[in-house]
């Protein structure tokens, strides 16, 4: 059973809730603004911070001029290593020639090319990784600091800036954050937190989606702003192989113009210009989805659709999904819903005001293909979707049903393994009192494993 903490902390955790959610229903909305909103003035917030702080930069982009649609990349300090033997690099390092020892700027020992999740195994990797991610700041002299001044004389970019040594690829996970529809975002204490785990763990480039919320934009919009990062994902990769075919994208900091620079790092949305970090680093073609409650459903529906539009996606290829306690739900109850229908944290009861408020109310029902994964004809055949992972909760009442939905899964040949936790709650890994529980951490861990099947570049060197 769940500790006592965790008993009292669900009682106050879902007498705030109704309350919200029940003032959000009397509360008049105008639904003819699109804009809307991706964050709540009562949610606590972190600041983003590009340069590597616990191991990890983050920035924040708005990447739709007409919504309030943004994004958070999280950036690991993995990214500083030397790129691994079979990473295909976008461009090969020139030595220079005013160096006595060309190539001493990479290791040569195989060791220092191993796939690291967690850091450097010595001091001299460790050294190097310092080396590079001074280098990769405005300090370095005066043509720097001109090239990454965005705000004038007194303010100068000093956040991490690629440079051709460190342009090691990493895959692309796209997550989407859980709140029941109407709360929660990409920037809050607790999925930056999470999400800050993960990177390290997986060793991905993690972009944390911040889908607009209802009731002020209700279904499909939240669904639509996960399709929409996705296509600007793929936009980017695009982008950058022009900008380097075209010779835009300079090798270095050091040959940035002030008008390079200001193209590619000032930009009010993010959506024509590139992107530098994923430029260098990212990869699309190893792409996952991650979604934690009602953020699984929205990965679900992006794996639908990715699917659907199959290579007009390229270079982008979702290869794996992780469903984390998906918010599914539907008419006729299944054994947990009927059990634990008052359970931790969110009840059945707090769940329909939920999904009444994010439903249109002419299309509400509790089997809208939103909702419900096991009505037919909901979309592309299943054996076409990609390997997905499902992770529930014992004292879960949504648990029945993703397991079920697994289960379909499986019948038609996609690896859809189920990972169920003892004696945990909804929301056990991502909520923020419980975050740094050892059960949470293992959860991180134990996604990590299974995720680096279908990303590593050497095949499936990890077993499960």
């Amino acid at each position: 059973m769940p500790s006592v903490a965790v008993k009292l902390y669900s009682v106050f955790f879902k007498f705030l809730l109704k309350h919200r959610l029940q003032n959000r229903i009397q509360s008049p909305l105008d639904e003819s603004d699109h804009f809307g909103v991706t964050t709540r003035p009562e949610e606590s917030v972190s600041a983003p911070n590009p340069s590597f702080t616990e191991g990890v930069a983050t920035k924040d982009i708005h990447i739709d001029p007409f919504t309030s649609l943004s994004i958070r990349i999280f950036l690991p300090e993995s990214a500083l290593n030397p790129p691994e033997p079979d990473s295909r690099p976008q461009s090969k390092p020139k030595p220079r020639a005013n160096s006595k020892n060309a190539d001493a700027d990479l290791p040569r020992d195989p060791l220092h090319l191993r796939r690291n999740s967690y850091g450097s195994p010595n001091a001299a990797v460790a050294a190097r990784k310092e080396e590079y991610r001074r280098s990769s700041y405005s300090g370095r002299g005066s043509a720097d600091a001109e090239a990454m001044n965005l705000n004038g004389k007194s303010d100068v970019y000093r956040g991490y800036a690629p440079v051709d040594m460190n342009r090691r690829k990493l895959p692309v996970m796209l997550q989407f954050h859980g709140g029941g529809w109407v709360s929660g975002s990409k920037d809050s204490v607790a999925n930056d937190y999470f999400c800050r785990r993960i990177a390290r763990l997986c060793d991905v480039i993690v972009v944390a989606v911040g889908y607009r919320l209802a009731p002020e934009n209700r279904f499909p919009a939240a669904f639509e702003d996960g399709m929409k990062v996705l296509h600007w994902l793929g936009k980017q990769a695009n982008l950058a192989e022009c900008s380097k075919s075209m010779g835009n994208v300079r090798g270095s900091a050091t040959e940035f113009k002030k008008a390079d620079g200001n193209r590619h790092l000032v930009d009010g949305f993010g959506s024509s210009v590139v992107e530098p970090w994923l430029a260098a680093h990212a990869d699309p073609s190893r792409c996952v989805l991650l979604g934690v409650s009602c953020g699984a459903n929205i990965a679900d529906y992006v794996a639908r659709q990715a699917v659907v539009a199959g290579r007009l996606l390229d270079p982008v290829k979702v290869v794996a999904q992780v469903l984390m306690y998906p918010f599914f739900i539907g008419s006729v109850p299944t054994h947990s819903e009927i059990k634990l229908a008052n359970s931790y944290f969110y009840d059945k009861a707090m769940c329909m005001l939920a999904w009444k408020l994010f439903l249109p109310e002419e299309e509400f029902s509790l089997d809208h293909p939103a909702a419900n994964p096991l009505i037919p004809d909901r979309g592309p055949p299943l054996k076409l979707m990609p390997p997905t992972l499902t992770v529930v909760a014992e004292h879960d009442w949504m648990r029945d049903r993703a397991i079920a939905y697994s289960e379909e899964l499986r019948k038609v040949n996609v690896d859809a393994p189920v990972l169920e936790y003892k004696d945990a709650v909804h929301e056990f890994a991502t909520l923020d009192m419980l975050l740094k529980t050892p059960q949470a951490q293992a959860c991180a861990e134990d996604i990590a494993i299974w995720v680096k099947k279908f990303i590593s570049l050497r095949g499936h060197e990890f077993s499960y």
